[in-house]
């Protein structure tokens, strides 16, 4: 079964109204692989001069959160009703960091994963372990207490309208890189996971590597069998190293 692929620039806290300009003038005109998609997760601020800009129609614009409630008194918080305004399309939900420093159990994640799907958006679940997870032998166990609740929460079929993203908490923004072998046999354990509960729809379900990827280690993490894009985080806010990373699909 050939899966789409996908690229997803996550922005985090950076960027600016001109690199958002630029970023989208420097990938419209490109000619990218048939079934591949370049998504942009800049800060919301810049939500909307991505989507005025983007001329691609293989790119498209995605969020970096939203509250798992429609509406009401949650200050700071964007709602997946707000991104409907504005026609975003994807929204990067269980981020490690979002975990760790804002309290996002995996239980809210699950919530806000049915919330936006029930929205209309397309969820970037992102899972993850710590470097201690990793090298005391739990990172399958922690990746499933991970993925149950959303599956739990929304159903296995649902899944055929998401995106998993494997981030080791360990490689991100370290310079650190999962080796190929620990990337694909990580993917392909959280493939066999999905596949646990129905094996067409694990199929189905694009997985793509987060940590420290760049112009130089994407062609051989993605050329992996179970490895069908990238969630690129500094990397994404250079524009030909990003666009490199896009065209290596």
């Amino acid at each position: 079964m050939s899966r789409q692929t996908i690229v997803a620039a996550n922005w985090k806290m950076n960027g600016s109204l001109e690199l958002a300009t630029q970023m989208c003038n420097g990938l419209n005109d490109e000619n990218f692989k048939d079934n591949h998609q370049v998504i942009i997760c800049p800060p919301a601020p810049y939500l909307s001069t991505i989507q005025a800009n983007l001329k691609n129609s293989q790119i498209a614009c995605g969020a970096q959160n939203i509250n798992e409630n429609e509406k009401g008194a949650y200050t700071g918080e964007i709602s997946a009703l707000m991104l409907n305004d504005l026609q975003v399309q994807y929204v990067i939900l269980g981020h490690s960091e979002r975990r760790a420093m804002f309290a996002d159990s995996s239980e809210i994640v699950a919530e806000k994963v049915a919330y936006a799907l029930a929205s209309g958006l397309k969820p970037i679940l992102c899972i993850g372990e710590t470097e201690e997870e990793r090298e005391s032998g739990e990172t399958e166990l922690r990746l499933s207490y991970q993925l149950a609740p959303v599956i739990a929460k929304i159903g296995i079929e649902s899944f055929k309208n998401v995106v998993v993203a494997y981030e080791p908490v360990w490689a991100i923004g370290t310079g650190k890189t999962a080796s190929t072998k620990i990337a694909q046999e990580t993917h392909e354990f959280i493939r066999g996971y999905l596949a646990g509960f129905d094996a067409d729809v694990a199929q189905q379900v694009p997985l793509l590597y987060g940590g420290s990827v760049n112009a130089t280690n994407c062609k051989e993490l993605f050329a992996q069998a179970d490895i069908d894009g990238g969630l690129i985080g500094g990397a994404s806010l250079k524009i030909e190293e990003f666009k490199k990373i896009c065209l290596a699909v």
